[in-house]
């Protein structure tokens, strides 16, 4: 398994720690920066992990800030990509199981990097369910497409 990683100044060490977690677990993590604590603005963090994870250069991705909003927006304008905002378990789990998220986005401000752990555990071991959610993933999809 392969994930993308990246972040914007605020979510840095929490990058840095979540990347090592991965690694732990037998995760390849292709790391898209940021490099340091100093401030970027992070759309261009977010839109190269969403075009990892379209392109096929990574199974899912991870984007970390302050509070993952404005993660989760930036990496929600790449075409393909459906980056979920989970500050708890219950957030991840149903992101994967009942929208097939592709892209975590985490909030560094808002949770410890132990319950990011959990957050990171739960959306990589959470599968799609699909049946009825499917077709609501589809009609997002569409949404997309006709825009």
């Amino acid at each position: 398994m392969r994930v993308a990683i990246g972040s914007d100044h605020a979510g840095f060490e929490l990058k840095q720690h979540l990347a090592e977690h991965l690694r732990h677990r037998g995760v390849d993590v292709l790391d898209l920066g940021t490099d340091s604590t100093e401030s970027v603005d992070y759309p261009e963090f977010c839109a190269a992990v969403g075009r990892a994870v379209v392109a096929g250069d990574a199974d899912w991705g991870i984007v970390l800030g302050g509070s993952g909003q404005g993660e989760q927006l930036a990496a929600n304008k790449v075409r393909g990509v459906r980056a979920a905002l989970c500050n708890c378990l219950y957030t991840a789990r149903m992101a994967r199981a009942h929208n097939d998220a592709n892209v975590l986005s985490i909030g560094a401000r808002v949770v410890g990097t132990g319950v990011a752990e959990e957050i990171t555990d739960v959306f990589a071991d959470t599968a799609f369910e699909g049946g009825r959610h499917q077709r609501r993933v589809d009609q997002v999809m569409a949404i997309e497409r006709d825009a």
